[in-house]
C-alpha cells in the first residue's frame, strides 16, 4: 500500500514537471542570412577615347649654304648703278619715295611683299604707272623660305605673283629677291622656273637698322662701284631716314656713276 502511494506520488510529480514546459518551449532562433545586394544599374560603357589628331612633323629646314649659290643678279652689267627698294608697298613711305624718284627723274626696282600688295594694290599700280620695275619679295617676308621644301617655296612665289597681277593684271615680275638674302640653290631654281631672276645686291647701307640719313649716304657712297645694285627700304618700319637720305644719295650716284634700270 505504502509503496503504491509512493509510486503514484513520483508519477504525479513527473507529469507536473512535463506540463510546466508544454507548448512554451522556445522557438529555434532564426539564423539571419545576409540579403543579396540590390542589383545595381548597369555601368555606362566607357567613353571611347577620341582619336588624337597629331600633325605630321614639319620637315627640318634645309641648311644654308656656306656661300651664296650661283645664278644671282649682283650687277647691272653696265657702268650705271641700280636702286632697289624692299618690303613695300607701304602707305606712309612708298608714295614719298616715288616722289623723290620722280623729282630726280630716275627709276628703281620695288621688291614687293605679297601681304602688303594685298593691302595696297593702288600703290603697285602707281609704281608700274611711273615706269618702275617689280620684284617678288615673298608672301610675308619669310626669312627661312629658301630653306623650306621646294613645294612650299613654289606656292609662296606663285601666290605673291598672283597678288601682284591682281593689282596690275599684265604686270611683269622679272625678279625675285629672297628675304634677308638667305639664298639656297633650291629657291634660285624655283624662281627661274617661274621666269624670275634672283636679285641680290652689292651695296647694303643697312637702313633697316635705322641709322641716320647721313650714315646711309656715307655707306652707299663708300661701297658703290660701277654696276652696283643698291639695297634700300620703303617698307617694314619707319623709313624717315632713308627718305631723308634719298635726294643727296641719288644726286651723288647720278653724278658718279649714273642710275639705270636692271636688265
Amino acid at each position: 500500500m505504502r509503496s503504491r502511494a509512493l509510486l503514484a506520488c513520483v508519477t504525479g510529480l513527473a507529469l507536473l514537471a512535463a506540463g510546466c514546459g508544454g507548448g512554451n518551449s522556445p522557438e529555434p532562433t532564426a539564423v539571419s542570412t545576409p540579403s543579396s545586394p540590390p542589383a545595381s544599374a548597369p555601368l555606362p560603357p566607357e567613353a571611347a577615347p577620341s582619336p588624337t589628331k597629331t600633325k605630321p612633323p614639319k620637315p627640318p629646314l634645309r641648311a644654308l649654304p656656306a656661300k651664296l649659290p650661283g645664278g644671282l643678279v649682283r650687277t647691272t652689267g653696265v657702268e650705271q648703278v641700280a636702286l632697289t627698294f624692299d618690303d613695300g608697298p607701304d602707305p606712309a613711305w612708298t608714295p614719298k619715295v616715288l616722289d623723290r624718284l620722280k623729282a630726280a627723274k630716275v627709276t628703281a626696282t620695288f621688291c614687293l611683299v605679297g601681304t602688303q600688295v594685298r593691302k595696297h594694290p593702288d600703290l603697285v599700280r602707281r609704281i608700274v604707272r611711273e615706269g618702275h620695275q617689280l620684284c617678288n619679295h615673298s608672301w610675308n617676308h619669310d626669312l627661312d623660305l629658301a630653306r623650306r621644301p621646294v613645294a612650299e617655296i613654289r606656292a609662296d612665289l606663285v601666290r605673291t605673283n598672283k597678288e601682284i597681277r591682281r593689282a596690275v593684271p599684265d604686270a611683269e615680275v622679272p625678279f625675285y629677291r629672297q628675304p634677308g638674302g638667305r639664298w639656297t640653290a633650291e629657291v634660285v631654281r624655283v624662281a627661274k622656273q617661274l621666269d624670275m631672276r634672283s636679285l641680290h645686291w652689292t651695296v647694303d647701307p643697312q637702313d633697316w637698322a635705322k641709322p641716320t640719313a647721313i650714315t646711309i649716304r656715307k655707306r652707299v657712297k663708300r661701297a658703290a662701284r660701277p654696276g652696283a645694285v643698291v639695297l634700300l627700304h620703303d617698307g617694314g618700319g619707319d623709313r624717315s631716314a632713308t627718305l631723308a637720305a634719298c635726294p643727296k644719295l641719288i644726286a651723288a650716284l647720278k653724278r658718279d656713276h649714273g642710275i639705270t634700270k636692271l636688265r
